[in-house]
């Protein structure tokens, strides 16, 4: 049976809980460059300049930062706990080595209204166009925060990606 749309907040406890805990799997792609998809644990759904967001964090080191900014769109893939291990995966190891959801037989469905693919074991997926971005400035950052998530200095581009589709296995997505 086929995913059913969802309002962008119907399962939003789940999707925070698992967010903070085993954590997502942020997906990106394009026509000539197959999808892509990290592990993020740092994100916030909820609505931006009146519109339903997903706020993402990507370091421009990462792979999936090129492919967001070249399509300009991402997707957000809320795993199962049969899963945790692939989102291990996907954080552990960078795409421009391998194809990660290919050597996980993780498939990859065409999404509904953007460019980037979707994760078709995840039982809930978001859609989002990039409305925005914003880099981390680390003079704006309290010196924990700097001293805590950014040793390296690495920081961030924020992205804001209104949910343009969301829906759901919701069998599964009642479960989680």
């Amino acid at each position: 049976m086929p995913k059913q749309e969802i309002a962008y907040d119907d399962y939003f406890q789940q999707v925070n809980k698992i967010l903070g805990s085993t954590g997502l799997l942020l997906a990106a792609g394009s026509p000539d460059k197959p999808t892509n998809a990290m592990a993020i644990g740092w994100g916030s759904l909820g609505v931006t300049w009146g519109k339903p967001t997903w706020t993402v964090l990507v370091r421009p080191s990462r792979f999936t930062y090129q492919l967001i900014e070249e399509a300009g769109d991402f997707t957000v893939n809320v795993p199962s706990p049969d899963l945790t291990d692939a989102v291990t995966y996907c954080g552990t190891h960078s795409g421009r080595d391998q194809d990660k959801l290919a050597k996980l037989s993780l498939a990859v469905d065409s999404a509904r209204k953007v460019a980037s693919g979707v994760i078709q074991a995840c039982p809930i997926n978001y859609e989002c166009k990039v409305l925005g971005s914003s880099d981390i400035l680390p003079q704006m950052l309290s010196d924990t925060v700097k001293s805590e998530c950014y040793p390296q200095g690495d920081y961030h581009r924020v992205y804001f990606g209104q949910v343009l589709a969301a829906y759901a296995d919701k069998s599964a997505a009642a479960a989680l």
